[in-house]
């Protein structure tokens, strides 16, 4: 057998196996749309038995066998010189992902995939009865099961070393720290100059918004953007999240607020940031691992620039406030272009994350950064984590919550087990500034077309430079193509000051 032989064969795995996955991600999505709430048991054991068969494929010894073949090492991951580059890149994900997953007994595989199922249905009843106290049971297990997790992968300098490398490849929980080290006291400065200016005000935005024009309204900028309905559908979930459930089918949901216009809004564009990522990888790749982010730092950019640097940028709103205006003009008559534009990107030290201004975002990923590598570590215990989340609210953004349902209970991520997540969010806004830049070069009258209501520039650029080639590249490989040097946080830092210092008068 040779290479490309071995290479062509694990390919034939890997159908397989996204078929497997594919499966999975559609019964996780009926549990958080539509599956009713005593059916939860069941779901559990048949998330728990597809992951259990994914996992047994993907871990055997005859896969070991033709990567081997395929020339793939430690040394080499990419497999034998003699490969194409597609080959070599298909090579270097599926030994990456074979590797991890042979390190993981069956046993925690299977527990964990059960854990998560039956702990996000715990999470969404703790989290309207605001008691963190029904969901702790849970987190303990999670955790636990976490932790040995880490022990079965191994690390290079600490455990949580183990869990980041899932979403961010190769990105070590030293190389995060250092970041955010740099990056807290920075917009801890910026944010404590803001609250010293006047702020805008935003009462608009807080009138009776019907959700159902709302969603009319959101049907209209996924057209806009690119969005693709024959390949993909908008639905509602506690918690908006973007899932590929096959090759030609990407899911979004959102959350609206009858009271709150930004949430479905912004929560839309973001989703819809992920889902025209998914629904741009190349013909060559899709169907295999491949098509999928590098990373989900990568990934997160690709949310984040949409939502924040286009979606709340006063030329997307030239066009868009007309039509917005047409649907509620009693609640917007009269609001002008600019009025509008800065009520969207008020900055305000607030609660909830999701809804959080892009200049204090970074510091509700660093509060959660530490409490979970403070949990994985055991200098946490679980039970402690509602006195420490509120504790570290009030010092990096000192406002506390009231209650578990705003503070510690607020995001979903832990219930799942998504430990080593979080920090793929802040990092996402880092990639997504410097991207933009580079993208802001090569279309020079990129503003002119937004105001136009014509996106199709940067959706084509997006899809030439980072959507097409999925997870061929790394996330540093990606980043220094696309604009010349390696990931710079200024580049976020500057996008920060040139958008905010204007609408601040600073």
């Amino acid at each position: 057998m040779t290479a490309h032989d071995a290479i062509e064969r694990l390919r034939e795995i890997d159908r397989e196996l996204q078929l497997l996955e594919h499966a999975s991600a559609l019964l996780s999505w009926d549990e958080e749309t539509y599956m009713p709430p005593r059916a939860i048991e069941e779901r559990s054991e048949q998330v728990a038995l597809l992951q259990g068969i994914i996992h047994e494929r993907l871990a055997s010894p005859s896969v070991a066998e033709l990567l081997a073949r395929a020339g793939a090492s430690p040394e080499r991951p990419s497999g034998d010189p003699a490969l194409s580059e597609s080959e070599g890149a298909f090579a270097r994900a599926f030994f990456r992902k074979h590797g991890r997953e042979a390190r993981l007994p069956a046993d925690l595989v299977i527990e964990l995939s059960k854990a998560a199922t039956l702990g996000q249905a715990a999470w969404r009843g703790a989290r309207k009865r605001s008691d963190f106290s029904s969901f702790a049971p849970h987190l303990r297990k999670l955790v636990a099961l976490t932790r040995r997790k880490t022990e079965c992968l191994g690390y290079a300098e600490e455990p949580y070393d183990a869990l980041i490398d899932e979403y961010e490849p190769w990105m070590k929980t030293s190389e995060v720290r250092s970041i955010f080290s740099s990056l807290e006291p920075r917009l801890a400065r910026f944010v404590a100059e803001i609250g010293a200016a006047r702020q805008v005000d935003d009462g608009f935005l807080r009138l009776s918004y019907p959700t159902d024009l709302q969603v009319r309204f959101a049907s209209a900028l996924l057209s806009g953007m690119g969005f693709d309905g024959e390949r993909g559908r908008l639905d509602v979930s506690a918690h908006p999240f973007t899932t590929t459930l096959g090759r030609d089918d990407v899911r979004i949901t959102a959350r609206y607020d009858a009271g709150y216009l930004k949430t479905g809004i912004f929560s839309v564009i973001h989703e819809c940031g992920h889902a025209l990522y998914e629904q741009g990888f190349s013909e060559e790749i899709r169907g295999s691992l491949l098509a999928s982010g590098t990373s989900l730092g990568i990934h997160e950019s690709q949310s984040r620039l949409w939502e924040n640097v286009i979606g709340r940028s006063r030329p997307f709103w030239s066009h868009y406030l007309p039509e917005l205006a047409k649907l509620f003009p009693a609640q917007l008559s009269g609001v002008a272009l600019d009025s509008f534009y800065r009520a969207i990107n008020r900055v305000e030290p607030s609660l909830i994350r999701i809804e959080a201004d892009e200049v204090t975002y970074g510091l509700h990923i660093i509060l959660r950064f530490k409490l979970e590598t403070a949990l994985v570590s055991g200098d946490l215990a679980v039970d402690d984590l509602p006195d420490a989340w509120n504790r570290e609210m009030g010092e990096l953004l000192g406002v506390k919550p009231d209650n578990d349902a705003e503070g510690v209970l607020q995001d979903v991520h832990w219930s799942f087990g998504a430990i080593g997540y979080f920090p793929t969010y802040a990092l996402g806004n880092l990639y997504g500034a410097q991207l933009f830049a580079a993208m802001r070069r090569e279309l020079p009258g990129m503003d002119g077309e937004i105001a136009r209501g014509n996106l199709a520039p940067i959706l084509a650029w997006l899809r030439a430079r980072v959507h097409a080639s999925g997870a061929t590249l790394t996330a540093g490989e990606l980043c220094e193509k696309v604009t010349g040097e390696t990931l710079n946080p200024d580049y976020f830092l500057r996008y920060l000051e040139e958008k905010y210092r204007p609408i601040y008068d600073l």
